[in-house]
């Protein structure tokens, strides 16, 4: 069974079960996305994306 999952929903999930049991505070999760966002908008932008495909293939390729 093939599950698809948005990356940006996967990550909210992962930071609110973070917000609500390990103790992150909201604030430290704002600063995260804020630089989630400069880092969308600078220069090493495609690496991190190309590298986020080719994990995510890897991934998608491992048969159980």
């Amino acid at each position: 069974m093939a599950l698809s999952i948005s990356a940006v929903v996967l990550l909210a999930i992962i930071v609110f079960l973070l917000i609500k049991k390990s103790g992150l505070k909201g604030g430290h999760a704002a600063i995260c996305m804020l630089l989630g966002f400069y880092l969308a908008s600078s220069t090493i932008a495609p690496t991190i994306s190309e590298l986020t495909t080719n994990v995510a293939s890897m991934i998608g390729s491992i048969k159980f």
